[in-house]
Formats: structure tokens, sequence, C-alpha cells
């Protein structure tokens, strides 16, 4: 297992809140963070895993909060969740992914008053603020061993292995 970038690794993938990826800063806003893009994959039927864009944007949040944002949820919705489910419901599911992935943890809602709003509905939700997004800049491996090299600085790196 490498230990460098792995905290950056895991948040592309989706699920890690960008605070604690960035800053190390975890709250239960961090957990909140991590259920709506959950939700956001069971809508969706979209993995948060998958590497490519996602209908030329760069994570399943952005995606979805623009589709909302431009009013074609019903697009953002899988086919599957559609025939078991009322638009209605659907629609309460994704407004609430959008509003746990908002990239201000104070504005992401508690777990209470999601579990409220799932189990009893709410026509007076906020409008929900853009989701945390930060992009990875790749760097060629060349770039990297050049300024190694050229580096006055003596460094480690730990690579650990399971038995």
């Amino acid at each position: 297992m490498q230990t460098h970038n792995a905290s950056w690794e895991h948040s592309k993938s989706g699920y890690m809140a960008p605070e604690y990826a960035m800053e190390g800063i975890f709250s239960t806003k961090s957990d909140v963070y991590s259920f709506g893009v959950l939700v956001l994959e069971v809508v969706t039927g979209i993995k948060r895993s998958s590497n490519s864009n996602i209908m030329d944007f760069p994570s399943l949040t952005v995606y979805s909060w623009n589709m909302w944002k431009e009013g074609k949820t019903e697009e953002l919705v899988d086919s599957s969740i559609m025939n078991t489910h009322s638009l209605d419901e659907v629609f309460l599911c994704d407004h609430v992914a959008l509003l746990c992935v908002q990239e201000n943890p104070d504005d992401r809602p508690c777990i209470s008053s999601i579990v409220f709003v799932l189990e009893n509905g709410s026509s007076t939700l906020p409008t929900p603020n853009r989701p945390a997004y930060f992009m990875r800049q790749s760097v060629p491996m060349e770039q990297i061993i050049d300024d190694i090299q050229n580096s006055g600085n003596s460094f480690t790196v730990t690579e650990i292995h399971g038995r």
C-alpha cells in the first residue's frame, strides 16, 4: 500500500468529504457528505468509482447538481428506480443528496434532519449550493523525477505490504 496521496485518491473516488481529504478536518458533516454521494449513486445508477467523466462533467456530484439546476432531474434518474418509486420520492432523495454534498460543511444538513425529511417528506427544502469538487492535476512522472533530482532536500518513501 502506498501512503502518498492516499487521501487524495479516495476523495477523487467520491466518498470522502473534501475538507477531510484536503485538510484532515473530520466531523459529522463529513459522514453526511458520504451519505449524499451514496444517495446520488442510487438515484442515478452511476457508480462514483467510474474513472471517466460523466456526461462531460468531472464527477457524479457536479453532474447531478448541474442537471438539478437546469431542471433536468428526471433525466438524471435511473430508469429502474422510476419504475418502482414515485417521481416525488426520487426528486426528494436527489434534493436531499445535493444538500449533503455542498462544498461548505456548515451548509450540509444534520443526519437527523435528513432522516426526518426522507421519512416524512418536505416541500420547503433550501436550494443546494454547488457541490464540493476539486480537480487533481496530473503531473508527468518525468517532471516528478526531475524535481526530486534537482531538490536539495532528502526524503524517504515508505510502502507498506501485507504479509
